[in-house]
């Protein structure tokens, strides 16, 4: 990977989170780049990677902590209530990938 900077770092995170990792709405996929949330996902778990920290729990505990708003807004639901386990692990797999490579 060999990535030098923050900023390209985040940017293939982001990239590859928003390419892999999806919402599932009534067995609808919409996946977190088309949702834009992939940079906010990849903004708030970047410090686990660059710590050296990356558990499942972690994890959880932030996607617990990212609100999504549906209704235009009326409401707001944690991102991990959205995700399918699946995908969980396909994000802590990505997560740990990384944090190997830097």
């Amino acid at each position: 990977m060999a990535k030098t900077n923050t900023t390209e770092l985040l940017e293939a995170l982001a990239a590859e989170i928003g390419d892999n990792v999806y919402i599932d709405i009534a067995k609808w996929h919409l996946y977190l780049s088309n949702a834009k949330l992939h940079t906010v996902v990849a903004e708030q778990l970047y410090p686990l990677i660059t710590s050296n920290s990356v558990t499942e729990n972690r994890v959880t505990a932030v996607l617990e902590s990212i609100p999504v708003k549906i209704g235009g807004g009326r409401k707001e639901i944690p991102l991990i209530d959205l995700l399918p386990l699946q995908c969980q692990v396909n994000l802590v797999d990505i997560l740990e990938k990384y944090q190997r490579e830097i």
